[in-house]
């Protein structure tokens, strides 16, 4: 499915009509989950359940039955996501905390099925036609651009979402997305780090953007202007949209980046290999915590699998013990802290940028797992559903960020 996304022109009125339709959401999936939690932990509750349970609170709330009926839909949908995810935690035993749902208190979007809405004959606007009141809406954007060239029929899912800058209208549009990939011959290993954005089996490397570092100091003062201003005032509203939107700048860029490096990455190879970093984990190191957020390194993986998809390009995740610490060239174990950056190994004498020396046991840990198995079923982190048996090493030491 592919995600088209516009920015909403509207007036007033409308903006505080697609507020009051997103509190009603809100209400909806806090209802639902309450109504999961009273029956004594959901024993017997089915997704089906809150669906129907929908139709009850319409009529005991009036002013819930003005949100269309699939919309509410969608409301019990989103309780069910968090109760199923927290099942699903439980049974797998995942370590830690299974995430059991909590009320929302912060919600900020609204989805339609496929009622609700119709798109104007222009193909730039959208009448939301449910009694919320929010009427025709200007789809803002690139001018040559409509949505109309779409069928109607492959317009799935309708959202609207509430952003620091504005409102926005999100098409979900059901096709596929395939990229007719160049063969080049080569393959890659990337080790993800923060002195370098990553650095590749080749020695190349990409520069560490940084963008909340280069930010910081700006969202440092729009912070202290905020937190001066009085309580509950419209300074202090004010100020919140400043700080909101400097923060969704960064957020932007941060992304913007990802999508671009890993487009890059994955056009330029027939595989990719990377680690299989546990990045929550990491984050537990507060000297590094803030850096490692600013890297984004789930996002820039999380976009290499989707385009290695696109361009059925084998994306392959490999354990990360020992990256680092094991020579390329002989497969000598050399210890070395974190502050060294250069790898010597005493065995061989091979010179080499530490963060190199990882990529090229990546590649080699990659292609050595795969040999002979390309057409087994894949992790389910691989993004082209190719394969391999990743954690081959029988240590038990993780590789620290760098």
């Amino acid at each position: 499915m592919l995600i088209f996304e516009y920015k909403l022109d509207g007036s007033r009125a409308q903006y505080a009509a697609m507020d009051e339709a997103i509190r009603i959401v809100q209400f909806i999936r806090n209802k639902c989950l309450r109504l999961w939690m009273d029956e004594r932990g959901g024993q017997g509750i089915s997704k089906n359940d809150l669906q129907c349970y929908c139709a009850v609170l319409a009529k005991d709330y009036p002013f819930a039955t003005r949100l269309n009926s699939q919309a509410r839909q969608a409301s019990a949908d989103r309780a069910w996501f968090a109760i199923s995810r927290f099942y699903d935690n439980c049974k797998s035993h995942k370590p830690g905390k299974k995430g059991y749902p909590k009320f929302q208190h912060d919600n900020r979007s609204i989805e339609y099925k496929q009622t609700g809405w119709k798109l104007e004959p222009d193909g730039k606007h959208i009448t939301l036609t449910d009694g919320c009141d929010i009427g025709c809406l200007r789809l803002a954007g690139n001018p040559k651009q409509k949505i109309a060239a779409f069928p109607l029929d492959q317009i799935k899912r309708v959202r609207i979402v509430h952003r620091a800058d504005g409102y926005y209208v999100q098409f979900g549009v059901k096709a596929e997305r395939a990229i007719v990939h160049q063969p080049t011959g080569k393959q890659v290993g990337i080790d993800v780090g923060l002195k370098a954005y990553y650095t590749d089996s080749d020695g190349n490397t990409v520069d560490n953007p940084r963008q909340y570092r280069k930010a910081e100091q700006k969202l440092k003062r729009l912070q202290r202007q905020c937190s001066r201003k009085q309580k509950q005032s419209q300074n202090k509203k004010k100020a919140r949209q400043h700080l909101a939107r400097a923060h969704l700048k960064v957020q932007r860029q941060r992304e913007d980046f990802a999508r671009k490096t890993a487009s890059t990455l994955v056009s330029s190879h027939d595989v990719i290999a990377y680690e299989d970093l546990k990045i929550r984990t990491m984050v537990r190191n507060h000297h590094l915590a803030k850096s490692i957020h600013d890297a984004a390194w789930g996002t820039f993986i999380s976009w290499v699998k989707a385009y290695g998809l696109m361009h059925n390009v084998p994306v392959i995740a490999v354990a990360p013990h020992f990256t680092s610490q094991d020579c390329s060239a002989c497969g000598a174990l050399v210890k070395k802290s974190l502050s060294v950056r250069t790898h010597i190994c005493p065995s061989c004498g091979v010179v080499l940028d530490r963060d190199h020396n990882a990529a090229l046991n990546i590649l080699a840990k990659a292609l050595a797992c795969t040999l002979g198995h390309r057409e087994t079923s894949g992790s389910p982190g691989n993004a082209s559903g190719q394969t391999a048996s990743t954690r081959l090493s029988p240590r038990k030491t993780s590789k620290r960020a760098g």
